[in-house]
């Protein structure tokens, strides 16, 4: 029998993921049946990972027989401290994902079973290094919700139903025995399922994955592998965890960095990296205000950084006098309005690269051209020549927004003093309500960032001198000219028809004066 696909497998994760919700959102819907879905999905996820790698362990030592979810909890206690180093956390096998499903529909207390599970999978982390990486995580998976049910037999009949639907999706056994990433791919099919239907809000928490995956190489052009990589807006994680598809996560060689201030979202860019089986000690997410209080201090500078940030949005800017003097915004002399936080992210996505680093961030369009203190902004970051490319792209290629957005590459180690602007604002595909960029659009996008040269219609490379005599205005269309889609007139054959017209005209006027004449005389 011939294997499945990786498409085939796709689309049928897909389709049972869409059943799951369609079958039991009922009162729980939008973001908060979000939460649990992706929170079951998690609870089984680090369930399997746990058993299939101490199984391995303990049959490569030669207990060939060993299965650890049939061990007692008493006996399993053994092995906590050794895994916890190592995978980060601990579940006693009584509590694994298919022995707690296996007893769901005749336990009577299932909503405190599993609240009393996530506690401990929790605080088996506690005073350890990965405490940081599973503190809080179940935070929005509430098990005893009246968003559930009025009443605990009715919540406890949902969790029985969502427990059994996560347990048959077919997501490969002891990760093996699959061509796709599949807790991977279901987590960013249901957060793009929810995205599309969250409104303005969507974009917030999702990058969609082929503009991840166009920045994400954007940034390791000519480059096997990297350092560190860094996201200083990171959502939930997607746009970071493209570095593991384009490069392979251990050509990420020492980490994940992100940070993110809402705390829902914060919790889901964790449960990404779990679910993409990236070890808590190979990724640093952290909660907070990037502009205001910055985590990663003691880790940057980083070698690659992507980051889609939200635009527009209000900061603090110049009403807090010491921002100021902070080294990351200090060195334009102004700061970002406080209406407009776009160059304020700029900034510190900067000031933390490595000098052999390359910065790509999705930007509003009007951070490219306004003018006031984002002008100086733009100017001092020409004038010091860190701006690299500029690249249009279409319209309505985000959830929550139709603008078309525009990529900032920055680098601070150019071999020249030349910027490229890159019109791509016609590389897509519609598919469904919205734009699409495939991988051939991507794949032109990227041979024209490494060629840098001008291509008709597509593509210029301008120098210092023509920014500064445009203003500094970073504009794609400022510099590339469009392609005019007009057909070309004969003035020679137009005439030629114009006087054929009058004649003809004329000759009409003529026959109908006739026939006025003939029924006047004949009256």
């Amino acid at each position: 029998m011939t294997a499945p696909t990786k498409e085939a497998q796709r689309a049928e994760l897909h389709k049972i993921i869409w059943r799951i919700a369609n079958d039991l959102r009922g009162s729980v819907d939008g973001w908060d049946f979000k939460s649990y879905v992706l929170g079951i999905l998690f609870y089984r996820f680090i369930s399997e990972n746990l058993t299939a790698y101490l199984n391995r362990l303990e049959r490569e030592a030669g207990d060939a027989d060993f299965e650890y979810a049939k061990l007692s909890d008493t006996d399993a206690e053994f092995g906590r401290k050794d895994t916890v180093d190592e995978k980060g956390f601990y579940i006693l096998p009584g509590e694994l994902f298919a022995n707690v499903r296996k007893r769901a529909a005749i336990d009577e207390n299932l909503n405190e079973t599993l609240a009393r599970v996530f506690k401990n999978i929790e605080g088996s982390a506690l005073g350890t290094d990965s405490e940081d990486d599973l503190k809080g995580l179940f935070d929005d998976l509430d098990v005893n919700s009246a968003k559930l049910g009025n009443t605990v037999a009715k919540r406890n009949e949902r969790l029985v139903k969502l427990l059994n639907a996560i347990g048959d999706l077919n997501l490969g056994s002891e990760f093996t025995d699959h061509t796709i990433d599949a807790f991977g791919d279901a987590y960013e099919y249901l957060m793009m399922m929810y995205a599309s239907s969250a409104g303005k809000s969507g974009g917030e928490f999702f990058t969609p994955q082929e503009v991840s995956e166009l920045l994400a190489r954007i940034t390791v052009v000519g480059k096997t592998a990297v350092n560190k990589v860094y996201d200083p807006a990171c959502g939930s994680g997607s746009l970071l965890l493209k570095f593991a598809k384009v490069l392979g996560k251990d050509n990420v060689l020492r980490g994940f960095y992100g940070q993110e201030i809402n705390l829902t979202t914060y919790n889901l860019a964790r449960i990404n990296m779990f679910l993409h089986d990236v070890n808590y000690e190979k990724f640093d997410i952290a909660h907070g205000d990037t502009l205001l209080e910055p985590a990663h201090w003691d880790d940057e500078p980083f070698e690659a950084i992507v980051s889609n940030p939200p635009y527009s949005i209000n900061w603090e800017g110049d009403a807090n006098p010491l921002l100021i003097n902070d080294p990351r915004y200090s060195p334009a002399g102004v700061l970002a309005p406080k209406s407009k936080a776009d160059l304020a992210f700029t900034m510190h996505m900067l000031s933390w690269l490595a000098v052999n680093g390359t910065a790509a961030i999705v930007e509003f369009p009007g951070a490219l051209y306004r003018g006031g203190a984002e002008k100086k902004i733009r100017q001092y970051l020409i004038d010091n020549n860190y701006v690299d490319t500029v690249i249009q792209l279409p319209p309505d290629l985000f959830f929550g927004t139709t603008i078309a957005t525009c990529i900032l590459v920055l680098k601070k180690s150019k071999k020249d003093s030349s910027v490229l602007f890159i019109d791509a604002s016609s590389e897509f595909t519609r598919v469904g309500n919205k734009n699409k960029l495939t991988e051939d659009h991507q794949q032109k996008i990227l041979g024209a960032f490494a060629a840098r040269v001008d291509v008709a219609h597509f593509a210029k490379l301008a120098s210092h001198s023509d920014i500064k005599a445009n203003g500094y205005n970073l504009s794609v269309s400022s510099f590339v000219e469009s392609e005019d889609t007009r057909e070309a007139v004969d003035i020679t054959a137009l005439n030629t028809k114009i006087a054929q017209i009058v004649t003809r005209q004329q000759e009409l006027r003529e026959q109908i004066d006739a026939i006025v004449t003939d029924l006047e005389g004949s009256q």
